[in-house]
């Protein structure tokens, strides 16, 4: 049986309740010049796509009609899930309910998984600087804090692959959106952002202990196997980081 080329998460990974995997490049497994692409929208062809996520699902024990999607847009909307279908414009989805798996379409935006070890809810969060400066990942603790009754001490936090401050460069519009500690000014008047950190501490700041969490320090820019929009542009694929209740 095929095996698709998946990263796995260490402290996810402790948690036999919950499902985890975050897809990489894996030229070696795919026709498309795109390497292992989980998304529509890059120009890839649709049936290679298809085909790749099916490997990806199946390798993690689901089938495509189990589960959850969104169309990311960079916003703060967060999506509550009671099935497996798209839900429509959000960058973050929470769910309860067992057998669906949530996912996220990444190559160098941050993308976080959470987990509730005690109330058993999950969530998959998309943050690129504009998600980080509405505070997507904030609000989505909030969210499972207010809605799901969620103790700061419960949640485990698995920040995936993504890019590093040092090939992050942002111009002074997006820049002036953050605290100065996230940012290394360069000669050319643009900023180096550090959103991996800044996400970092919005779970601190929220009191999830900083033994729940585990940090990639996987630089999708810097990395050949992690699709990198940065590095590649049009020639950049995507990958999905998938999280599901068993």
């Amino acid at each position: 049986m095929f095996k698709a080329p998946i990263l796995k998460s260490m402290l996810l990974s402790q948690f036999p309740e919950i499902t985890f995997g975050f897809s990489l490049k894996g030229n070696d497994y795919t026709r498309s010049q795109f390497g292992f692409n989980m998304s529509f929208s890059v120009g890839d062809d649709e049936n290679v796509v298809k085909e790749n996520r099916k490997k990806f699902f199946e390798t993690l024990g689901f089938r495509e009609e189990q589960i959850c999607f969104i169309r990311q847009e960079h916003t703060d909307i967060i999506a509550t899930a009671d099935e497996a279908k798209h839900y429509g414009i959000a960058d973050a989805i929470i769910t309860n309910k067992k057998n669906i798996a949530l996912t996220v379409i990444v190559a160098d935006c941050v993308p976080i998984f959470i987990y509730d070890k005690t109330k058993n809810i999950i969530a998959a969060v998309h943050s690129g600087w504009r998600g980080t400066a509405k505070k997507i990942l904030w609000k989505t603790l909030l969210k499972l804090k207010e809605e799901f009754n969620c103790n700061p001490q419960d949640i485990i936090a698995y920040i995936g692959p993504c890019i590093s401050q040092e090939n992050y460069e942002v111009s002074l519009d997006a820049a002036i959106q953050f605290d100065k500690k996230y940012l290394k000014e360069k000669e050319n008047g643009k900023f180096l952002l550090d959103l991996k950190t800044a996400n970092r501490d919005f779970l601190l700041e929220f009191g999830v202990p900083l033994s729940n969490l585990q940090i990639s320090n996987l630089c999708s820019y810097e990395e050949i196997y992690l699709h990198s929009y940065r590095r590649d542009g049009k020639l950049s694929g995507r990958s999905i980081g998938l999280i599901g209740l068993k």
